[in-house]
């Protein structure tokens, strides 16, 4: 069963606000309400970008990182090229 984009966009726009305001009370570093509100993000993310390529073959171009250092490394070899280029 697909989920509409609209729905999907909804969800996501509630996951990033309530995101923010756990991160405007955090009550310091590793704050389980964070922590929780930061996972909710990406999970809303995915939904999101998942319906609007099922409804219309379309992404927004966004990512969510992992913890995979793997990744990290290559990352940064491609924003030092990016730099150079703009420089």
């Amino acid at each position: 069963m697909s989920i509409d984009p609209r729905v999907a966009l909804e969800a996501l726009t509630a996951a990033l606000e309530e995101h923010l305001a756990a991160a405007s009370a955090r009550r310091g570093p590793g704050d389980p309400a964070v922590e929780a509100a930061f996972f909710a993000v990406a999970d809303a993310f995915e939904v999101y970008d998942d319906s609007l390529y099922e409804a219309y073959g379309e992404v927004t171009g966004l990512g969510v990182l992992d913890d995979d250092g793997d990744d990290d490394e290559e990352e940064d070899v491609d924003d030092e090229e990016d730099l150079e280029i703009l420089q």
